[in-house]
């Protein structure tokens, strides 16, 4: 399993700094989507020049203009580029075209998107499958229930993430329920008094089915 860390809601020149602490400690860095809204695609250039041996993840949560909006991503650093389950399919096909072409990956958002649709854009092979618990909702995301919930109504789909305030328990009880390969967090590493230490310490738990 993979760690994927998430910056948001941050400057640019933190998101940078934060990008040179991590670089080589995390598996994928995600550059978040309040970095795309408030830098834009240059953004993506700067953050990738600090990374050598961590994956860039570009949050951008495309909805239209796919091939657009993935192309543009690609071209300035990105590795993986998120498209929302809630697109139409067209778009999604799209997104999937342009990554396969620049033999790059595409994560698909699938947050408060229903079975039905699930069921509608399963067949993207290599395409990464984020179950996301929203950070605005109320109730607290059972991680491991909802990942094996899934699994079990969606066998055919191989890659999977997940996010929404995953802790170190629930990411050692992930790696070793052995269905994901990424978990995904955001503060509880970059909002840390310590970011190097914490994400040190989730990436011990993500390999925890190791030890």
């Amino acid at each position: 399993m993979k760690l994927q860390t998430a910056i948001d809601r941050v400057s640019l020149s933190e998101a940078e700094a934060l990008a040179k602490q991590l670089e080589g400690k995390t598996d994928i860095l995600e550059m978040g989507t309040s970095l795309v809204k408030d830098y834009g695609n240059l953004a993506i250039q700067r953050l990738k020049e600090k990374l050598n041996q961590t994956t860039l993840l570009v949050d951008s949560k495309t909805i239209d203009e796919g091939a657009y909006e993935f192309n543009q991503a690609f071209s300035h650093g990105g590795d993986i580029v998120t498209v929302m389950g809630a697109a139409s399919y067209d778009t999604l096909a799209a997104c999937y075209e342009v990554a396969q072409k620049e033999n790059k990956t595409m994560m698909i958002d699938l947050l408060e998107v229903t079975d039905e649709k699930i069921a509608m854009i399963k067949d993207f092979p290599t395409a990464i499958y984020a179950l996301h618990h929203s950070i605005d909702r109320k109730d607290k995301l059972d991680a491991v229930a909802s990942v094996a919930a899934f699994h079990e109504k969606f066998p055919t789909i191989k890659r999977l993430a997940i996010a929404g305030g995953i802790d170190l328990m629930q990411a050692k009880k992930l790696a070793a329920q052995g269905i994901l390969e990424i978990i995904i967090v955001g503060s509880k590493i970059t909002k840390a008094q310590d970011p190097v230490k914490a994400v040190k310490e989730f990436m011990e738990a993500v390999h925890y089915e190791n030890n």
